[in-house]
């Protein structure tokens, strides 16, 4: 296999609606493109896109499942406004010799990782 690029990250989830309320509401993301039907939403991030399914049986969300990491300008004020929301985190703020993040749930329990570079 000859991999060019990532195409998409896809993350499953069991209630698109409460779901998109997370992503969009909580999360500020702004939907790019939406399928037939309203099972698929893309999120455009940069020059990557991100995107949210809800295919039942055949896709299930797992709290062990693949983590994204969203690069965000101010880590601290972040985490201070998630708090203030609820958002459940899996793992507070950590520091690596790269970066510093903290990783949230969406509420099908998927992991996100909120993340500042030290660059």
């Amino acid at each position: 296999m000859k991999v060019i690029e990532i195409a998409f990250t896809g993350t499953p989830v069991t209630d698109i609606k409460r779901a998109r309320a997370f992503y969009e509401g909580v999360l500020g993301l702004t939907p790019t493109m939406e399928s037939a039907g309203g099972l698929w939403v893309e999120y455009t991030i940069g020059s990557g896109t991100f995107g949210i399914g809800c295919y039942g049986e055949s896709w299930k969300p797992s709290p062990d499942g693949t983590c994204i990491a969203f690069e965000v300008d101010d880590l601290a004020a972040e985490i201070k406004r998630l708090e203030s929301k609820s958002v459940k985190f899996a793992i507070g703020a950590t520091d690596t010799p790269i970066c510093r993040f903290a990783i949230i749930c969406d509420p099908d329990g998927n992991k996100i990782m909120i993340h500042k570079r030290k660059v």
